[in-house]
C-alpha cells in the first residue's frame, strides 16, 4: 500500500466518522495513521540516505523495532521523530505531513527543467538584443566569436543551452559582461544577486566594513547615496559650502 492509498483511505475514514459518529473504528483509524507515520519515516531515511540499522542506532533501539515502524506495526514517539527528523534533515512536521519528499523531489526536477529551458530562451533573448543594440549582424559576431552563424542563431532562439565560456566571449563581443545576462526577477536571481553583494561587502576593507554594517551608520549611508546621484555642479557647490561652514 503505497501513501495515496492511505491518505485515501483515512479520508474515507473521516468521511465516514462525520456521517456515522457512533461506529467510529478507532483501532483501523490508529493503523491507518501508523502507516502514513511508517510511509513518511521511511521516504525520510531513503532520501537522506541512511539505513535501518542508522535510524536505530540513533535512537538506541533494535532495529527490529525501527523497521516495524516503517511498518506501521508500531509508531514511534514525538520525541523520537524529533530526533530523526534532526539526523534525516527533514522538519519534524513531515512526518504528519500529506506529501512524500520522493514526490516533492519529482516536482522540483519537472520545475528545474522548466527553469533551464525559460532561462536558456531568456539568454538568448537577451544575446540578440544586445548584438542588435550593437548594430551587430550575425556574421560580424560570428567573425569577432569563432563560432557559426548557425550556431549563434540557435543560442539566440534558446534552441541550444550556451555554455559559460562561449557565453562569455560572445557577451565580450557584444560589449556586455556576463552579469547582464544573470536572472534577477525570481527567488533563484534574488539569491543570486544577494550572494554577489554579500561577496563584495566581504572584499572591503574591516573599518569600511563594520561601518557599513552598523546600523547605527544606515543615517550617513543614505546622505552618500543622494550625493553620488547628485550632478557634478551641485556636488561642488554642496563642497564649497561645507569649506564655508568650516573656514
Amino acid at each position: 500500500m503505497d501513501f495515496s492509498d492511505i491518505s485515501a483511505r483515512l479520508r474515507k475514514q473521516r468521511e465516514d466518522e462525520t456521517e456515522t459518529p457512533a461506529t467510529v473504528n478507532f483501532e483501523e483509524s490508529y493503523r491507518v495513521r501508523a502507516r502514513m507515520v511508517g510511509v513518511l519515516l521511511r521516504d525520510a531515511r531513503a532520501s537522506a540516505q541512511r539505513s535501518i540499522d542508522d535510524c536505530a542506532r540513533v535512537l538506541h533501539v533494535e532495529r527490529e523495532l525501527a523497521e516495524m515502524w516503517e511498518y506501521g506495526e508500531a509508531t514511534p514517539t514525538l520525541p523520537q521523530l524529533e530526533i530523526l527528523a534532526n539526523y534525516l534533515d527533514v522538519p519534524v512536521s513531515h512526518f504528519w505531513s500529506a506529501t512524500t519528499l520522493q514526490a516533492e523531489q519529482e516536482e522540483r526536477k519537472y520545475a528545474q527543467s522548466e527553469y533551464l529551458a525559460l532561462r536558456d530562451r531568456m539568454i538568448g533573448a537577451l544575446l540578440r538584443q544586445a548584438r542588435q543594440d550593437a548594430e551587430m549582424s550575425l556574421e560580424a559576431l560570428s567573425e569577432r566569436s569563432g563560432l557559426p552563424t548557425e550556431a549563434i542563431e540557435q543560442y539566440e532562439l534558446g534552441e541550444q543551452p550556451l555554455p559559460l565560456n562561449v557565453l562569455t566571449v560572445l557577451a565580450n563581443a557584444v560589449n556586455k559582461n556576463v552579469s547582464y545576462f544573470l536572472e534577477s526577477s525570481s527567488h533563484i536571481g534574488e539569491w543570486l544577486a544577494l550572494r554577489e553583494a554579500a561577496d563584495r561587502l566581504a572584499e572591503l576593507p574591516d573599518e569600511l566594513r563594520r561601518f557599513v554594517t552598523n546600523p547605527l551608520n544606515r543615517g550617513f549611508i543614505e546622505i552618500a547615496m543622494v550625493f553620488s546621484q547628485m550632478p557634478t555642479d551641485k556636488l561642488r557647490k554642496v563642497g564649497e559650502s561645507f569649506l564655508d561652514i568650516t573656514m
